[in-house]
């Protein structure tokens, strides 16, 4: 006879059968029936209690991002469901996967506007890659499995499982449920080999070709066909924000990040290449500027795995489509090593100049206040580059973005998309769960902190070894920035007061240092490293300093500000 049990059980021996050992959540009473069972299975699930909803798809997402598996959180409905929705939209455009479980008041109240029912499902179709309401208990394992297969698979995304209660606490038989097909969804189409000879073609026959990296090339695992690529036909390459880590900084083709902020070498020479090779990017418009002058003279080749993505915003003249570990291999077979040594080397007139009016100046300030950009490579050089950097929102993750520098995959974690505000601090506890062993230095500003500072109790719970460096300049700072290039330097609403974070450190039992001069900083760094456990540097850094270089809106790409 077949054993009957509960929805919720179902649920447990569902996540259990997917691999999954760690999740992030917050219970209450409509997820009441499944908290309950996870009880019993805390010596294979581990709970990882977070201070706010929204913490725990950011902590999931943080897991995922450094791990590359599943993210898994779990809520009740109403609030608790609703909390969820900014890391659910965070995650989708970030291609994270995630499963956010959310409970959901029983079927036969549905519609009635009964306590803490919210249409999950309705709220969050356009921004995840399925949402589905459990109604039954004998639907739990196909349903959970299908969540986890479409999660992972072809452009990775959050999935959403609406669970009624009365699902959660109904029997029915289980069984493992294995979903590895959807039909009409292709999560990972056919290569067309008559695009990789296109592709092939055009690449070969380039003089100035430019290689942008995307986070694709991560979420595919690509890393290492990307590398055997650039380096067969000597193809210089720039990376996306999110792309940062799939190639090492020191790596002699890597001319570093594109973008708003980013550095002054790939962004000019993007407006002067001949063939512009985009792999796992979506041609952003932080990536592109004003997108009509973007690479008008180049040809363009862009590899990816979504067919909505090409011809989006930039027009290919060959769209490679397919999952980019394969379709990268393609090409590189065909590929005939060039010398690019004179187009490599125009690029150090732009790299001399940042160098001297930007880089060097942020990295050994004139003035008496610490850079954010010296903090940020104090600590990357403590760690000797191999830690997995995780951000907040604004100056302070566009300085750490710029200055960190990375020797790993899978080392960079922020929100890129969506720019969320309050990202950094669960989606760090998160990363500490996804690569156990490996530092994780948070850089976070006093705005993003406070706004989940809440979290710091989790890291107190979990003794989570988050090294959290807070770059305090009493301001909004990236607004501020704006504000002063833009609007005549009024500070609205932008200027902060701020509590004493050392204090607050230790009141979670956190230890804590702060560094206002120079000459604390190395010490201040080397005492958190060695310290054992989560640790808040906070750096008193100069309140009006920029980031730079800058694109500014609606200007093209090349069009940088070296100076405010």
């Amino acid at each position: 006879m077949e054993e009957m049990i509960t929805g919720a059980e179902a649920l447990m021996r569902s996540l259990e059968h997917q691999g999954v050992e760690t999740l992030f959540g917050y219970p209450g009473g409509s997820i009441m029936p499944v908290f309950d069972a996870l009880y019993d299975h805390r010596d294979r699930l581990r709970h990882i209690l977070v201070r706010h909803e929204q913490g725990a798809v950011h902590a999931a997402q943080g897991f995922a991002r450094v791990s590359g598996r599943v993210g898994v959180c779990l809520v009740t409905s109403g609030p608790g469901a609703t909390n969820t929705i900014t890391g659910i939209a965070d995650a989708m455009i970030d291609s994270t996967p995630v499963v956010v479980i959310a409970g959901q008041v029983s079927t036969a109240f549905l519609g009635t506007d009964a306590f803490q029912e919210v249409d999950l499902v309705g709220v969050t179709q356009p921004i995840s890659k399925w949402s589905y309401q459990i109604r039954r208990a004998e639907d739990v394992a196909w349903a959970v499995s299908r969540a986890f297969y479409i999660a992972r698979s072809g452009r990775p995304g959050p999935v959403v499982l609406d669970f009624s209660k009365n699902a959660q606490v109904d029997k029915a038989a289980y069984a493992p449920a294995d979903v590895d097909f959807v039909r009409s969804y292709l999560p990972v189409p056919e290569p067309d080999m008559e695009a990789v000879r296109q592709a092939a073609e055009l690449i070969n026959a380039a003089r100035r070709p430019l290689v942008l990296v995307g986070q694709g090339v991560e979420l595919g695992n690509a890393q290492e066909e990307l590398r055997a690529f650039i380096e067969k036909a000597g193809l210089p390459a720039a990376s996306t924000l999110l792309g940062l880590s799939v190639l090492p900084s020191g790596h002699p083709l890597n001319k570093g990040m594109l973008g708003m902020h980013g550095n002054l070498g790939p962004n000019v020479k993007t407006n002067e290449c001949d063939v512009l090779v985009a792999v796992g990017m979506r041609f952003d418009d932080r990536v592109t500027g004003r997108v009509e002058d973007y690479a008008r003279q180049a040809k363009v080749v862009h590899f990816d795995i979504d067919p909505a993505e090409l011809n989006k915003n930039v027009r290919a003249d060959v769209a490679v489509l397919g999952d980019c570990k394969e379709t990268l291999a393609a090409v590189t077979a065909l590929l005939q090593p060039r010398d690019h040594s004179e187009w490599l080397g125009s690029f150090a007139p732009c790299e001399q100049e940042e160098e001297q009016r930007v880089i060097g100046p942020e990295l050994r300030p004139q003035h008496e206040a610490l850079s954010m950009g010296e903090v940020v490579r104090a600590v990357s050089d403590a760690v000797h580059s191999d830690a997995v950097l995780v951000t907040d929102v604004g100056q302070n993750q566009m300085m750490a973005a710029r200055y960190f520098r990375y020797s790993r995959p899978r080392s960079i974690v922020t929100s890129g998309g969506l720019g969320t505000m309050g990202f950094g601090l669960p989606a760090a506890v998160g990363a500490t769960f996804g690569q156990k062993g490996r530092t994780v230095c948070l850089f976070t500003g006093d705005g993003g902190l406070q706004m989940s500072l809440q979290e710091l109790g989790t890291v107190m719970e979990q003794q989570a070894p988050v090294k959290i460096i807070l770059l305090n300049n009493n301001y909004l700072g990236n607004v501020r920035q704006w504000q002063a290039m833009f609007f005549a330097r009024r500070y609205s609403f932008t200027p902060m007061a701020n509590p004493d974070y050392l204090q607050i450190a230790a009141a979670y039992g956190i230890p804590a240092v702060r560094a206002a001069r120079r000459e604390e900083l190395a010490e201040a760094v080397a005492r958190m490293l060695a310290t054992d456990g989560p640790f808040l540097l906070e750096a008193r850094v100069a309140e009006e300093g920029n980031v730079l270089p800058m694109t500014p809106p609606g200007a093209r790409v090349d069009e940088m500000l070296l100076e405010c």
